[in-house]
C-alpha cells in the first residue's frame, strides 16, 4: 500500500511504471547531504567560500530540510559560483537579491559549457 514517505511498500512513479522503494529511502537525502558536506570540507569551503562572504558553515542537513528557502537558495548559488570559479572558470558571484531564474540560468549555462 502507498503510505507516507519512508514507510515500507512506498511506491513512486518512474519511466518503467511503479517502483518499490525501501524503508530507508526517506533518509537518502540526509546521507547525500552529509557526503556533500564532507566533499566541500575537503575543498576548504569554509575558509575559501564562507569567510569571504561572512556566512556560517552548513549543518549536516542544511539542504535536506526546507527551513529557509531564500537563504538556502542563496547559499546554493554562492557555493555553485565558488565551485565553478575553483574549477578554473570565471564566474560572477550572485548577489542575494538577483533574479533567481537568471542566476540558475547562468549556473546551468556555465555547467553545460564544461
Amino acid at each position: 500500500e502507498d503510505g507516507p514517505a519512508g514507510r515500507r511498500g512506498e511506491r513512486e512513479r518512474s519511466e518503467e511504471g511503479l517502483v518499490e522503494r525501501g524503508p530507508g529511502a526517506a533518509f537518502h537525502m540526509f546521507v547525500l547531504m552529509e557526503d556533500l558536506l564532507d566533499k566541500l570540507k575537503l575543498l576548504s569551503y569554509e575558509e575559501e567560500a564562507l569567510r569571504r562572504h561572512n556566512m556560517r558553515p552548513l549543518s549536516r542537513h542544511y539542504f535536506a530540510l526546507p527551513t529557509n528557502p531564500g537563504e538556502q537558495f542563496f547559499m546554493f548559488c554562492t557555493l555553485a559560483a565558488w565551485l565553478i570559479t575553483k574549477a578554473g572558470r570565471p564566474f560572477e558571484q550572485p548577489q542575494e537579491y538577483d533574479d533567481p531564474n537568471a542566476v540558475i540560468s547562468n549556473v546551468l549555462s556555465e555547467l553545460r559549457s564544461f
